[in-house]
């Protein structure tokens, strides 16, 4: 059974669900949030949209399959660890790149593998569970 409410709801809060997700992976090192809450919702907007309009047009609207997503998420997240290594620190060491200064009084932009890391386990907690939730809607 298709529902108009649900299918027009569904367009209307998997744009609104992705861009919270976004939200909340980019806040996430100092405050609550990061690369797990973000992650379980977006997949959240995606499990949405399968209930609205099914797994099949779920998996047309992501074009990259989950367990794709889990796996390249797995390797993001590792090689943020072995940063650390290279710079010879412990593994999964934060680590900075200063550009423009050389401390955070200084420093115009600084990237860390800390978002690099979060942005992995974005991916992994993505793709883990839209392919439970796909395989579980399709065996239904």
């Amino acid at each position: 059974m298709k529902s108009i409410i649900l299918t027009a709801g569904a367009r209307l809060l998997v744009p609104l669900l992705l861009v919270f997700s976004i939200f909340m992976l980019l806040r996430g090192h100092n405050l609550p949030g990061g690369g797990f809450i973000g992650g379980l919702l977006g997949a959240t907007s995606f499990i949405v949209y399968a209930i609205a309009l099914g797994t099949a047009e779920a998996r047309r609207a992501l074009r990259v399959s989950p367990e794709t997503l889990g796996m390249v998420g797995l390797g993001i997240a590792l090689g943020a660890g072995l940063i650390a290594v290279f710079t010879g620190d412990a593994l999964f060491t934060g680590q900075w790149l200063w550009i423009g200064g050389d401390s955070y009084e200084t420093a115009s932009f600084a990237p860390n593998s800390i978002l690099v890391f979060d942005v992995g386990v974005y991916l992994v907690v993505f793709g883990g569970i839209l392919s439970m939730v796909l395989a579980l809607e399709e065996e239904l």
